[in-house]
């Protein structure tokens, strides 16, 4: 009797203990489960934070480029120095070192002569040069004229060099100092709006130089790799899908181009640089060869996302096609082929966004020149936006620094908008199945 409770009773206490291992797994399992969690947002936050300081410190040190300093000059248009017979080639710099002596009368010495005309920038001349050749009447009158500032005088107007320095230590002396406190008392220094940053060329003075002539060669350049990699990824897409045999060929094949979306962009640069340039003689530094580079570079992009929008397209779709008598071409070309356009271009957007954004294959087929004019033509020397960037982070002069900044803010935002668009599109036109 005792024998039969005793060895009852282990067997009435199992359940419990059961469930209590149970409960202690349990308890183990969502301890591990917050903890990961946790980890993961942390790591979320950690990103947002890093990313949110670069883009603090790109936008402070970017803004002020979407200003300039300029300086009010009564100008008297000489018509000593402005002869009808030249007047492109008239001496436009004389009128503005006439302007300035005349306002510092107490100024001599040649060189003290040199650093009153420094506070004025070189582009006054070309300025001037075109109001007088847009308007040759001006000839003989005075008007007053807003002219851009030195770079040096526009740094020390936005708060950039420390006047209390040592004169030794400044970019700017006492003398020059005095002159601009003048200037400001009379009120002829303001900041405006920097329109020249969006509607010139590059130049290797910083208060002439701006992104259009890089924006108009990175637009060529997409233009070109858009033509050429998002028909040939479609079609190799569509083919190696819908029609390629499967054998060892085929498999091949993929392979490669799985492995050509990972290969450096570098070594595209290169393989134009023997192809393009050494081998065919295209021009050098000239959209056109960039966009055959960035084709190069594109094209396993969206090959890979074309063919995964096909995969995406039920089987059924295909079958009833085939099943009321439509050839494999209509059954691919009206029916399979528009429901996967969507993620196609989802992909081809991807895809041109990175290739807006480099700069080593450019660099390779000789963009990095120094090219003043806006490009006309997918022939004309041209250079793109990241490789203007590039050449102005290596520029030593400060006013570069916001510039430079600037230049990223306006790259970025094209990204961004390019990738939006990616998403809005894939949002309104995918179909799930």
């Amino acid at each position: 009797m005792n024998n039969s409770t005793t060895n009852a009773s282990p067997s009435k206490k199992h359940p419990a203990r059961i469930l209590e291992i149970v409960n202690r797994g349990l308890t183990k399992r969502y301890r591990a489960e917050r903890r990961f969690r946790f980890y993961g947002l942390m790591a979320i936050m950690v990103s947002l934070l890093f990313l949110s300081l670069l883009f603090i410190s790109i936008g402070t040190n970017g803004y002020s480029a979407l200003q300039q300093t300029f300086i009010k000059l009564n100008i008297f248009f000489d018509p000593d120095l402005l002869r009808q017979e030249a007047l492109a080639s008239a001496n436009y710099q004389g009128l503005v070192k006439n302007t300035l002596r005349s306002m510092f009368p107490d100024v001599k010495g040649r060189g003290d002569m040199r650093k009153l005309y420094g506070l004025v920038s070189s582009g006054a001349s070309f300025q001037l040069r075109d109001m007088v050749l847009q308007n040759p009447e001006i000839i003989g009158a005075t008007r007053e004229i807003w002219v851009p500032a030195d770079d040096d005088v526009d740094m020390l107007i936005k708060g950039h060099i420390n006047r209390e320095g040592a004169e030794s230590d400044r970019r700017l002396k006492d003398n020059q100092l005095a002159w601009i406190d003048q200037l400001a008392g009379e009120g002829r220094i303001e900041k405006k709006f920097n329109r020249t940053f969006f509607t010139a060329g590059d130049s290797r003075e910083p208060e002439l130089a701006g992104i259009w002539g890089a924006t108009v060669g990175s637009f060529l350049t997409l233009v070109i790799t858009l033509l050429l990699s998002f028909p040939m990824g479609v079609a190799a897409a569509v083919y190696l899908e819908e029609f390629a045999p499967k054998n060892r060929w085929t498999d091949l094949i993929e392979v490669n181009v799985n492995n050509l979306a990972a290969v450096p962009s570098i070594v595209f640069g290169l393989l134009g640089l023997a192809v393009f340039l050494n081998f065919f003689g295209l021009p050098r530094s000239a959209p056109l060869v960039g966009g055959l580079v960035l084709t190069l570079m594109t094209l396993p992009v969206i090959i890979i996302a074309s063919r995964s929008a096909l995969k995406s397209v039920p089987p059924s779709i295909r079958e009833a096609a085939l099943g009321v008598g439509a050839s494999k071409m209509q059954m691919v070309s009206h029916h399979v082929l528009p429901l996967a356009l969507p993620g196609m271009l989802t992909g081809t957007i991807i895809g041109m966004a990175r290739a807006l954004g480099e700069t080593a294959p450019l660099l390779m087929i000789g963009m990095v020149a120094f090219i003043v004019d806006i490009p006309a033509g997918f022939s004309d020397p041209s250079t793109a936006l990241p490789v203007q960037i590039f050449l102005w982070a290596d520029s030593p002069e400060r006013a570069f620094v916001e510039r430079t900044s600037a230049a990223i803010m306006v790259l970025l935002a094209f990204l961004i908008t390019m990738n939006a668009a990616a998403v809005i599109l894939r949002k309104r036109f995918e179909r799930r199945w």
